[in-house]
């Protein structure tokens, strides 16, 4: 079986469980560290004609991740392209499986097990900590609607401020972000690597700097995510004092 992964969380999920299988991978895909496959670009812009010269049996892909213009014209070169959805964390343990399978897994990964079991405490109800949740800044995105990230804050007692905005990922202005009512901001170092100099200055608010990879990622990051994404909510740092205004 020869496969090839556009989306980082698969890919790892596929490499831990099936060692070999991988042949090409996008720039983004950090974990393993010692991955050892063809690069073939990125997520939003894959080299086709490399990942069809690789000759893939398989290519697993992502709704939100890839365009489906290059998935399109994988499958009009006669490249098989596994496409998943995943907003919610019932939805990523169901196509984990189904991924896992199509690349030739026997049987469900421990890993996999150990995942849904740490994640198998039911939704906190109480004390709930309302949240914007800023993805991007130079324009300041948030978490919106029906999204991955979103689902496990809920599960971790955290209510996303705009869970029901039009928009799933929308454009905030920064003086509406501020007004808002909230308790937290949190802030993930990835896509936008914010930093304690860079995010929790532009708020009066508590800022909670979290784990990129445990808060967005689907795959063998979710057993350890509970644990390190409360650690994480538990102690928010207050933003340093500015006197002038942050965009």
């Amino acid at each position: 079986m020869r496969v090839v992964s556009l989306v980082p969380s698969l890919t790892e999920a596929v490499a831990v469980t099936l060692p070999g299988v991988l042949v090409g991978a996008t720039d983004w895909c950090t974990h393993p560290a010692d991955l050892g496959v063809a690069r073939i670009g990125g997520t939003k812009n894959p080299d086709v004609p490399a990942i069809v010269t690789l000759a893939p049996d398989l290519v697993v892909a992502n709704e939100e991740e890839n365009r489906e213009p290059d998935l399109a014209a994988l499958r009009a070169a006669g490249v098989p392209v596994l496409e998943t959805v995943i907003r919610t964390l019932p939805q990523a343990l169901t196509e984990l499986d189904r991924v896992l399978g199509a690349c030739g897994a026997r049987s469900r990964p421990r890993w996999l097990d150990e995942a849904e079991a740490a994640w198998s405490a039911p939704p906190r109800s109480a004390p709930r900590l309302r949240a914007v949740v800023p993805v991007w800044r130079r324009p300041w995105m948030v978490l919106g609607r029906d999204t991955f990230a979103g689902d496990l804050l809920d599960r971790l007692g955290v209510e996303n401020v705009y869970a029901h905005h039009a928009e799933r990922y929308p454009r905030i202005p920064l003086d509406s972000l501020r007004a808002v009512e909230k308790d937290l901001v949190v802030l993930p170092d990835e896509p936008y690597a914010f930093t304690a100099d860079d995010g929790p200055e532009a708020f009066e608010t508590p800022a909670a700097l979290v784990d990129g990879r445990s808060l967005t990622w689907y795959g063998p990051s979710l057993v350890t995510a509970p644990r390190i994404l409360g650690a994480a909510l538990r102690r928010p740092a207050r933003p340093p004092h500015q006197d002038q205004r942050i965009s």
